[in-house]
């Protein structure tokens, strides 16, 4: 996206905030589970920038869980004036339900996404079983430690890219739908998020591999020092988008809508894609992503669309209830 445009996309926020009353605002963030602590340095930067442009304060917090659960936590009623996931088919989810815009895609640039990522591998240090792509994740004695697909966003991904991966070798859907299920027979027990595939990877040392985001490296690293594990890059993955939208009840009800919409198009100015970048998350900002490229690995990516369609029918056809992985799941 052009910097012009970040300019006056972000200058149209701070007009229309600047009717807004003076009463400190509060903002709730309902998020994926690995984005904690890079919507924390993304709150950090947020607020001395709304304050210094608007003349206002504002306090933003965070709730974070696994994508899909946080999207039924909105439907449920949890307040949340903005949605930051990482599937499109949990914003989507809210969509349907009148929470987010219909045309949720259209209010923000590069279809409401302002950065993407995908999935790589995580081993213990020296790499004991010598997995380097794909195929050894469904070997005898190799233990994966995966999301589950029915709950999070980062579970549907490592599940599409796996699928994905047979089908970029010149695969059919039976030979994709036999090797995700060999590598399903071996995982032990599925996580409930992100985090907490990290915590049973890293702390209860359950598994030889972890199937996670890009970005939960830098948070690994931080958290559990570097040494213990080892980055590995399959030869191929898959592009993970991570979509934004304004949950229109919420900011209509308590008087945040040109807030929530300043906060989000935060996410694409220099600072706010910077920040991205240096939370392993890949910016939509051209002269960004060049400026941090070797905080990414070289990877041939597909994305969701030239292989399954969209989120939405890989969701109808992989994880509804009765769907491919409940079949290959319940046939461990």
């Amino acid at each position: 996206m052009k910097t012009s445009n970040i300019q006056v996309l972000l200058a149209g926020f701070v007009l229309a905030a600047g009717g807004a009353a003076s009463a400190q605002q509060v903002l709730l963030n309902a998020s994926y589970d690995v984005a904690r602590e890079y919507y924390r340095d993304i709150n950090a930067a947020f607020v001395p920038w709304y304050r210094k442009t608007t003349g206002r304060d504002v306090r933003i917090e965070q709730s974070h869980g696994g994508s899909s659960a946080q999207a039924r936590a909105v439907a449920e009623g949890l307040d949340a004036d903005v949605v930051t996931m990482n599937t499109t088919t949990d914003i989507a989810f809210l969509a349907d339900r009148g929470l987010v815009a219909k045309d949720w895609r259209q209010r923000f640039p590069d279809n409401a996404a302002p950065t993407t990522s995908t999935m790589l591998f995580l081993v213990r240090k020296g790499n004991p079983k010598g997995i380097r792509d794909w195929d050894d994740l469904a070997k005898p004695g190799v233990q994966v430690v995966a999301v589950n697909p029915k709950t999070s966003g980062s579970g549907r991904y490592a599940y599409l890219a796996a699928w994905g991966y047979v089908k970029s070798q010149g695969g059919s859907d039976a030979q994709a739908a036999d090797f995700v299920g060999r590598l399903y027979r071996n995982v032990p027990a599925l996580a409930r998020s992100g985090r907490d595939a990290t915590s049973a990877f890293l702390q209860r040392r359950i598994g030889d591999v972890l199937v996670t985001f890009e970005s939960e490296l830098e948070s690994v690293s931080r958290e559990f020092g570097d040494g213990r594990v080892e980055v590995v890059a399959p030869s191929v993955s898959i592009v993970a988008e991570n979509p934004v939208a304004v949950v229109e009840p919420w900011v209509a009800k308590k008087g945040t809508a040109e807030l929530a919409q300043a906060y989000l198009g935060f996410l694409y100015s220099r600072q706010g894609q910077e920040i991205a970048a240096r939370h392993h998350l890949r910016p939509r900002d051209p002269a960004v992503l060049e400026k941090y490229a070797g905080a990414f690995r070289p990877i041939r990516l597909f994305t969701v669309h030239e292989l399954f369609g969209s989120l939405a029918e890989a969701q109808k056809l992989h994880f509804d209830d009765g769907g491919r992985f409940d079949r290959l799941y319940a046939h461990r």
